[in-house]
């Protein structure tokens, strides 16, 4: 598979001011596929894998000391690889099983800057919390499911992808109609790897469903990995309900049942260390930096994944059901899981907000607030007409300063006729903020 993230490692790979890397993601995203396929096209396949989930016991060569050149003649005795810096990608996998080697990564910048060294884990968040972390000495890097582009990509439409990476701009309604269709499987396939490749191996869409439920699972069993930290069983209930919250103001008594609010709200933060949901600040009023003035009083959510999504709320979900209004589906929730997922490419570390006004029984909202070119943009996702923008001319209104609004549409593109108002079909998304004149 082709990821976007690829030529962010290539880029790492030969700069000049190269610090190990960390690749943060949830589990099954992709992070060691990832690392194999950077190895396969800029180190000739010389690639050392130290797994600490799969073998353990390597953890007990950080117990000495964490001098790297030791630590490399060991793994070199124990893999039976030879590691060269300048050559050699070394990458320690499942990390998290072992503090040390996190520890250890600041002696590798200091004291073996030209080896090639990533480090990738599922539940880094923890352990970061809790050990003397090498601040300034790590890069990190985020990496996600597959975006709408990438699944072009991996279905095999490179044109439809190429296309997708151009300024948005007015397209045949042929075109339009395809593109159209391919996002609607999307909406159920997802971008979870496994299940984009049960898909393109089958051909059916049921199979990749069939790896939704069980990642699902997966992701259950993980839960005891969390303890002592919260109830698995609370764990387990919050995982479910906030697919099923996505668009709507989370409030934690509505995700768990028979379970404290502070139970519940440590559950939620720990789903959210895991990078299994995504926490959508309110941000009023919208000021930059957004996360200064972001606040967890009011507050949204989006899941890991659409496909994923659409399994745990139960969906029967099908082409025919998403043609006839791919908006309104399940109260227009996964238009917007789509949107957030799109967005978390194009935003600072993934981090995403949108806008509440705190004015007393007001009800004024905008999905989403991002950043462009040092501006904020809001972003709305509308099955109706535009007439009906309220929220977000109310918000243009109360911040003339804004330079442009992005509306998303179940439509075709439609060249600007206001000066802020911009209408964008859904699939442009990710177009949309990699043009600066628009």
């Amino acid at each position: 598979m082709q990821r976007l993230i690829n030529q962010s490692l290539k880029d790492w790979v030969h700069a000049r001011r190269r610090k190990p890397l960390i690749l943060r993601g949830a589990r099954q995203v992709g992070k060691t596929y990832a690392v194999k396929a950077l190895a396969a096209a800029e180190f000739q396949q010389q690639l050392v894998t130290i797994d600490f989930e799969k073998t353990p016991l390597l953890a007990k060569i950080f117990v000495q000391d964490l001098d790297p050149k030791r630590i490399l003649s060991e793994f070199e005795l124990v893999t039976n690889q030879a590691i060269i810096p300048g050559k050699t990608l070394l990458f320690f996998d499942e990390i998290q099983q072992c503090p040390k080697a996190l520890m250890s990564l600041r002696y590798f910048f200091e004291e073996i800057p030209d080896l090639h060294l990533i480090a990738a884990g599922s539940l880094l968040e923890f352990v970061l919390s809790e050990i003397s972390f090498p601040v300034g000495r790590v890069q990190f890097l985020n990496i996600y499911p597959l975006c709408f582009i990438e699944y072009l990509m991996a279905i095999g439409r490179e044109n439809l992808a190429a296309l997708l990476q151009e300024k948005p701009k007015v397209l045949s309604e042929t075109v339009h109609d395809v593109l159209r269709q391919e996002l609607i499987r999307y909406f159920i396939i997802g971008g979870m790897p496994e299940a984009v490749q049960a898909f393109v191996d089958s051909g059916s869409i049921l199979e990749s469903q069939t790896v939704h439920r069980e990642l699902i699972l997966s992701f259950q069993n993980d839960f005891a990995k969390y303890a002592p930290r919260v109830n698995h069983f609370c764990l387990s209930e919050v995982f479910s309900s906030v697919a099923k919250e996505v668009g709507n103001q989370i409030k934690y008594s509505h995700l768990a049942q028979d379970f404290s609010g502070p139970t519940i709200k440590n559950a939620f933060t720990l789903l959210s260390m895991a990078q299994v949901i995504t926490p959508i600040p309110n941000c009023s009023p919208p000021t930059l930096p957004l996360e200064a003035s972001a606040h967890m009083k009011t507050f949204k959510a989006a899941f890991l994944d659409i496909g994923l999504m659409q399994s745990l709320c139960g969906l029967p979900m099908n082409m025919q059901d998403l043609n006839k209004n791919l908006l309104s589906v399940y109260r227009g929730g996964l238009a917007e899981q789509f949107v957030a997922q799109e967005l978390r490419f194009t935003q600072d570390q993934g981090k995403l907000y949108y806008w509440q006004r705190l004015a007393k029984s007001s009800t004024a909202e905008v999905d989403f607030l991002t950043v462009k070119q040092g501006k904020v943009i809001p972003i709305e996702v509308k099955s109706g007409a535009a007439g009906r923008l309220r929220s977000l001319h109310l918000f243009l209104e109360q911040y003339p300063q804004t330079p442009s609004a992005y509306i998303f549409l179940d439509a075709p593109y439609q060249e600007p006729k206001d000066d802020k108002l911009i209408f964008m079909p859904l699939y442009f998304i990710h177009a949309a903020f990699l043009y600066s004149a628009l």
